[in-house]
């Protein structure tokens, strides 16, 4: 009983965030009633009180180490980043010209599975999501304003998209992470996942071509100047040729400056203002982020994470019953920790362990976990993808959940991969 209650407290600062801020938005019928940061911060001085055994001094450093991990600074690099390139590109006019020769080369029916397509090729080539929504969801954005659709809509259909790869590309870091943790070889792994993604993306483009029947453009699209168009397209083919996205970013940012510049767009202190503009638009979006890392941080220093995994398991019964754990344990694990590469680590050597007694393929184990984790990572509105589409799309992340068809449908498709143990061959 005490093992309980000490599991549930390591864990209740998880359940205020959700009761303060979900709960309640959803009885008031409105996501921004109480702002995300607000929750946050009531939930981390919540985790911080309540984190018994060290003195106050140690439970902020606890928390300060989970908001200041080297993932956690290196995702914060690139919202500075892409805040930056978004906003001086956007100043400069090469967002607006890219989306209108978009809109000129595919006809209103095929916008919505061209831009998924685009999502998918992008992220199995990067083998990110993250980069995957920061190169495209400014071309969302405006597409979803020339054809009067739901922002909130076509946002999701980059943000889904861009799971398909980072589920599958064998440069994800997701990918490296449940192959090493399973000990098979990447190329295994890809042959179950394709097994399973091929056919729930196949679904949702051909859903995305119909619903896009009826698309159409609000009028003409505008003349585009070729030339504004030269740092988006330099951002796309670098992220596409694999390049680092941070090093991609700042070759964006460096060609809007000269293009603008040049155009007479603006001046260099006009170059300098909106980079500042976009940084600043950033600010909730990497507060968010630092405050979801301290809270989660101090529930696992706590051992909320490690209780989940002991009550999870002790009812382990046959392969079934021992993939299906697997698969509840690391999307549990990533919504208690908002990253999908953290949350296959966390959970990858007990997965092993149930995988083997069982008698679960490891290559089978290695695929449950990295599309189960880039399932709740894909639908949990503080995960990184989600706020980054937000933040640049200038939404809440809540609005953008519903409509996030693939990964449901990933998540689907994979839980009757394992009821009827598909693929044969790894089952």
């Amino acid at each position: 009983m005490t093992e309980n209650k000490k599991g549930l407290l390591a864990l209740s600062p998880l359940m205020v965030f959700i009761v303060l801020y979900l709960v309640t938005s959803i009885v008031s019928g409105d996501f921004y009633k109480v702002p995300i940061t607000v929750a946050f911060m009531v939930s981390s001085i919540f985790a911080i009180a309540v984190s018994g055994g060290y003195p106050l001094s140690k439970r902020i450093e606890i928390y300060s180490k989970g908001a200041s991990t080297d993932n956690m600074m290196m995702m914060l690099w690139i919202f500075v980043l892409a805040g930056a390139f978004a906003n001086s590109a956007k100043e400069m006019g090469s967002i607006d010209a890219t989306v209108n020769l978009t809109l000129s080369v595919l006809p209103g029916s095929l916008l919505l599975p061209g831009l998924f397509l685009a999502a998918c090729f992008i992220s199995i080539s990067i083998g990110t999501s993250v980069g995957t929504i920061v190169a495209l969801t400014p071309i969302a954005a405006g597409v979803a304003t020339s054809t009067g659709s739901s922002l909130p809509f076509v946002v999701a259909v980059v943000a889904g998209g861009s799971f398909f790869g980072d589920n599958l590309s064998f440069i994800s870091d997701t990918t490296v992470v449940a192959t090493r943790t399973q000990e098979c070889k990447m190329a295994d792994k890809f042959k179950v996942n394709f097994f399973i993604t091929a056919p729930a993306a196949v679904l949702i483009l051909l859903v995305y071509v119909f619903m896009g029947e009826d698309l159409h453009t609000t009028g003409q699209a505008a003349s585009v100047s070729i030339y504004k168009i030269i740092p988006y397209m330099a951002v796309l083919l670098c992220a596409v040729f694999g390049m680092n996205v941070m090093a991609v970013l700042t070759i964006g940012i460096t060609l809007t400056g000269i293009i603008g510049i040049v155009d007479g767009t603006y001046d260099v202190f006009g170059w300098f203002s909106s980079m500042g503009t976009g940084i600043t638009g950033m600010g909730e979006l990497i507060i968010i982020t630092m405050m979801a890392g301290g809270m989660l941080e101090i529930i696992r220093e706590n051992g909320g994470i490690d209780y989940l995994i002991r009550i999870i398991t002790r009812h382990v019964n046959g392969k079934k019953g021992a993939e299906l754990t697997i698969a509840f344990l690391v999307s549990l694990v990533d919504i208690c920790t908002a990253n999908n590469t953290v949350a296959i680590l966390t959970v990858g050597g007990i997965a092993r362990q149930i995988g083997d007694r069982y008698g679960v393929d490891r290559r089978k184990a290695a695929s449950i976990l990295d599309t189960f984790s880039c399932c709740a990572q894909g639908l949990i509105p503080y995960g990184a993808q989600l706020l980054m589409a937000a933040g640049l799309a200038k939404l809440n992340p809540v609005s953008i959940i519903p409509y996030l068809y693939y990964p449901m449908v990933l998540g689907i498709a994979a839980l009757l991969s394992i009821l009827f143990h598909y693929p044969r061959r790894y089952s």
